[in-house]
């Protein structure tokens, strides 16, 4: 099954805004896990940014889930970047 990759990026401040989103965005990425779709997710250390690498059977469902996530329909994540990835080793 392929794999994708994310690259995304967070708003400003976005430690104080993602509060009232967290949980339910912790859930879903639970879930996700469960299904063996999400393999990792997390943000960079600056927390600017957002890393993730998903297998899926397409980049659309990998669009779905992302789109659907309580932090991109609230602002948290601002944009996104889906890249197919060849892991290599």
């Amino acid at each position: 099954m392929p794999k994708y990759i994310l690259f995304g990026s967070y708003c400003e401040n976005a430690l104080e805004k993602r509060t009232p989103y967290r949980q339910a965005h912790l859930d879903g990425l639970s879930k996700q896990k469960e299904q063996g779709i999400l393999i990792t997710l997390g943000p960079t250390k600056d927390n600017t940014k957002v890393f993730g690498i998903y297998e899926a059977e397409n980049r659309e469902t990998i669009k779905e889930l992302i789109e659907n996530d309580p932090y991109w329909k609230n602002g948290i994540w601002t944009d996104y970047e889906i890249k197919e990835w060849i892991q290599a080793f």
